[in-house]
């Protein structure tokens, strides 16, 4: 496997080893000992699988308290993927990282707690998997505004499909601080 580092220190890219021949192909979808040898020790305990159309913005979401790490991977299509720092105090806060996903490229995606998290479909529809360190809590879920003027996220599409929950998410700048995790150096 291959670690790739972002410009968020712990949003990490995975590359797995593919095994392909005539008859397909074969990867580690995960194996506890890599992602440990690359500094990881998630304890996961959801997974979670997404299918939408071309279009579709899912984001920016995550919870607090109770934050989810995630894990990520796409197993039909293509998305574009985004990470953002939301760790009250942290040096990297309000910044974005984001990367492409998808059945062919068989990447991974690594999103630590604290951070948010949304995806825009690409292809005709994407099938999105995502294990999670912490399971769903609805006191605990929140969403900040996908096109928050001082995120400055380059979203590859320009009037997506939204939930009615994502349309309304507020700005990052209108959310009280004890609804942000905390940044623990």
């Amino acid at each position: 496997m291959k670690v790739i580092e972002t410009d968020l220190p712990g949003c990490l890219l995975l590359e797995p080893r593919v095994f392909g021949d005539e008859r397909g192909f074969f990867y580690e979808a995960f194996n506890h000992d890599k992602l440990a040898a690359a500094g990881l020790q998630p304890a996961f305990v959801q997974g979670n699988v997404s299918r939408s159309a071309r279009g579709v913005l899912r984001g920016l979401h995550y919870q607090w308290p109770k934050p989810q790490g995630k894990f990520i991977s796409v197993s039909e299509g293509e998305v574009w993927d985004v990470a953002v720092d939301i760790r009250r105090g942290s040096p990297t806060f309000g910044r974005w990282t984001a990367a492409v996903l998808s059945a062919e490229n068989k990447r991974q995606f690594w999103i630590p707690e604290g951070f948010a998290h949304g995806f825009v479909v690409l292809s005709e529809h994407a099938t999105f998997h995502y294990l999670c360190t912490a399971t769903y809590d609805p006191q605990a879920d929140a969403a900040i505004r996908w096109d928050d003027a001082d995120l400055a996220i380059d979203w590859p599409v320009g009037a997506p499909v939204l939930s009615a929950k994502d349309a309304a998410a507020p700005f990052l700048a209108d959310l009280p601080a004890d609804r942000l995790p905390p940044y623990e150096a």
